[in-house]
């Protein structure tokens, strides 16, 4: 586990000052959510839940990209997606019209230079990109889904079903990590950490899994906070009692660290 750097002092000034916030994230996207959250005063403590690798053949995912100019819509189902789907932004065309599921996504794709990305006003996940306008009427549309191995078949089938060509183009590996979790539950046990975030069902799991059943047992005690009411209900349902689902984004997530701590401040917590 890894501890955000910043001087003791000036984390102890902000509105989250003194609250250890463990970051479940893969490791390149715990990174920005950590430094916002040390810039408020927190202390993230760093424990990815799943590691991402790159395909075991990189054959397709090079043949997608010669071919992006035959698609209309390129869909990237999360920021790994982003990370490991788009070797040269510069090559990207500029006619490609892209959706994401949520602003975490559209905002790893605006860092790497796409704009205009179009993402859900209702949920920020499958359903919610399938409730858009612009992708009512796709019939005949070529369309292109970067996503992990063995992600969802939702959004490609309700497409295909709507008259839309899918391909789907996977981009990345999941694994479960290989590192124990010693010292997180050190920091479990000595009360240095107050609030969990989690991201996925998968690194739900893979957390729980790594803490045994003391570490599951220090966890049912703080709050954990989640992106998606599907990830909530898993939590709940593998043992985690005070789950709050938070707007999408590293925006949305600070607002219900901010709102939960505002009204039970770490002295009152049991």
């Amino acid at each position: 586990m890894n501890i955000h750097p910043l001087d003791t002092a000036q984390r102890a000034l902000g509105p989250l000052g003194g609250i250890g916030v463990i970051v479940t994230r893969p490791q390149r996207q715990a990174a920005g959510l950590a430094r916002k959250l040390a810039a408020i005063g927190a202390t993230p403590l760093l424990w990815p839940a799943i590691v991402i690798l790159p395909p075991l053949d990189p054959v397709p995912l090079e043949r997608a990209h010669a071919m992006l100019d035959s698609y209309d819509i390129a869909v990237f189902v999360s920021a790994n997606a982003v990370e490991y789907g788009v070797p040269d932004p510069s090559r990207w065309p500029p006619s490609l019209r892209v959706f994401a599921p949520g602003p975490g996504t559209a905002e790893a794709l605006a860092a790497i230079g796409l704009t205009g990305v179009q993402i859900p006003v209702t949920t920020f996940d499958s359903e919610g990109l399938l409730a858009l306008p612009q992708l009512q009427h796709v019939d005949g549309a070529r369309v292109l889904i970067f996503r992990g191995q063995g992600g969802r078949e939702l959004l490609g089938n309700a497409l295909v079903q709507r008259g839309a060509r899918v391909n789907y183009i996977s981009c990345y590996r999941r694994a479960a990590p290989t590192s124990g979790a010693e010292g997180l539950i050190e920091a479990l046990r000595d009360d240095r950490a107050h609030a969990l975030t989690l991201s996925s069902a998968e690194g739900t799991d893979n957390l729980l899994a790594a803490v045994g059943i003391e570490g599951r047992a220090l966890l049912a005690r703080i709050p954990a906070f989640v992106p998606h009411p599907r990830v909530a209900d898993h939590a709940r349902a593998a043992g985690l009692p005070a789950v709050t689902t938070a707007a999408g984004g590293d925006a949305g997530l600070i607002a219900g660290l901010l709102e939960w701590f505002a009204v039970h401040p770490i002295a009152k917590q049991g």
